[in-house]
């Protein structure tokens, strides 16, 4: 049989399971959002930067006299026993959520409140010697809690995702090196254009990489700036004056993260602009990886009736019916995250644009989206690199073999025998199937000295002086 201690809010009494250390708006909570089904312990970041600031905020109010010293002291050391890693389970509040993030900071309080008391020899529940929202939730609302939970994750996790970034970023450059000599078609709207080399066009995917893990740097100096202190709508109320300052600083030290007061601390509690230029900033980033996926898929097509210029490491069989069939499944996995991101980036589009007055009541919302994107993305790139690129091999004959057919050599024939003959040139080579070369040579446009070095396919791959042949 369970066994249940009564709690009560301003709404009324509850009974709450005896083992718990959440309370009774914690439960409410979990009754009232069920709605993704996933809680917020999915991202324990969230959950530590709660702790975080729950800790910063007791010390800073014991400094400043507003909290006795034994008080701070046992929810300091709630808040250690959160970090390390053994009451996630207690936040069961749903992700999306009404009110703003309010369960997620009512639940962080009673955790702290209950883990307190049980430290201090008191019975879960006994809050005439801890409260949740009298000693825990001192000088703070969860408009200031919430938000810089939110961005304290944040920065977390971008850093996290940079840091795949670097690793895919560093796949592709040994790809670039080891495919530097492979000569290839390149192509413009699918068809032929000039010669380049396979590893030119890996190189052209980490420079893509690296530019973007330079924007995604600097979303990370946006929401630094956190508004804790602002309390309800900014203006401090129930705050010391000094708090802001204070918790800000104790909240950096205990991090290890140089974190900023918001100028303004009104404009930091409804202000969600810094969320949607991250959610840009991510979604460029998906449609980046997106592309190169696409290509990758579009090289290894085949084997036999496809471009087949490169092979990517067989994952899983391809087909329930066609035996030995092997689909490109890692890039297929990543697009279909980064198709995620871009949805998700309309989400965050239209719930900061929900904002009304002193707040924006879909935080929830937001902070689920870049929670969930960042891991989508950080996941889908360590994916991509070990199971993926690292074994990508090129199949160079394929390669020299479709730029000695190609017609698209004619281009670097413009300089020598002018536009009008080498479009001429071009049409014979499509319609007979003969070779540009040899058509060339046939009409004599140009020796066979002056041919030989100008369509060499490793004469086309970078810029040269132009010397018109006599």
């Amino acid at each position: 049989m369970k066994s249940y201690r009564l709690e009560h809010d301003c709404i009324g009494e509850r009974e709450v399971p005896c083992e718990c250390y959440y309370g009774i708006q914690t439960l409410r909570a979990a009754e009232n959002y069920k709605i993704s089904n996933i809680p917020i312990s999915h991202y324990p970041q969230l959950i530590d930067s709660l702790a975080y600031i729950k800790m910063a905020a007791a010390q800073a109010n014991c400094e400043l006299g507003l909290l006795e010293e034994d008080k701070s002291k046992h929810i300091t050391l709630a808040c250690k026993k959160i970090l390390e890693g053994k009451y996630y389970d207690q936040f069961v509040v749903d992700v999306i959520q009404g009110g703003a993030g309010t369960s997620t900071n009512m639940c962080a309080n009673e955790v702290i409140a209950n883990l307190g008391l049980e430290g201090m020899g008191h019975r879960c529940g006994e809050y005439e010697f801890l409260h949740p929202n009298i000693d825990v939730n001192m000088s703070q609302s969860t408009n200031d809690v919430y938000p810089t939970a939110m961005r304290i994750t944040l920065i977390a996790k971008i850093r996290q995702l940079i840091e795949a970034m670097a690793f895919l970023k560093k796949s592709f450059e040994k790809k670039a090196e080891e495919f530097k000599d492979i000569i290839k078609m390149g192509r413009t709207q699918l068809q032929d254009a000039v010669p380049m080399t396979l590893g030119q066009e890996f190189s052209v995917y980490a420079v893509m990489l690296g530019e973007d893990m330079m924007r995604l740097q600097e979303t990370t100096d946006l929401v630094r700036e956190i508004n804790m202190g602002a309390t309800a709508i900014g203006t401090g109320l129930n705050a010391h004056p000094e708090y802001a300052d204070l918790v800000t600083e104790k909240l950096s030290k205990l991090l290890g993260i140089n974190l900023i007061k918001a100028e303004n601390l009104v404009e930091a509690t409804q202000d969600t602009g810094a969320y949607v230029q991250l959610s840009g900033v991510l979604k460029r980033v998906a449609v980046k990886v997106s592309k190169i996926c696409n290509d990758l898929r579009l090289m290894s097509s085949g084997p036999r009736c496809g471009f087949n210029e490169i092979n990517l490491p067989p994952m899983a069989p391809g087909s329930s019916i066609m035996p030995g069939k092997v689909n490109p499944v890692i890039p297929e996995v990543v697009n279909q995250a980064c198709f995620y991101v871009a949805g998700a980036d309309m989400t965050v589009t239209m719930a900061c644009g929900a904002g009304q007055l002193e707040l924006n009541v879909m935080e929830p919302v937001i902070a689920h989206s870049l929670f969930s994107s960042l891991m989508y993305l950080r996941n889908a790139f360590e994916t991509l690199a070990t199971r993926c690129v690292d074994g990508i091999t090129a199949n160079e004959d394929v390669c020299r073999n479709y730029v000695r057919n190609s017609i698209g050599l004619v281009t670097a024939l413009n300089p020598y025998i002018g536009y009008e003959k080498s479009t001429e040139v071009a049409h014979e080579a499509l319609a007979s199937g003969t070779s540009v070369y040899d058509i060339v040579l046939a009409k004599g446009y140009m020796k066979k000295e002056d041919l030989d070095d100008i369509l060499s396919p490793e004469n086309m791959i970078k810029p040269r002086y132009f010397h018109k042949k006599d």
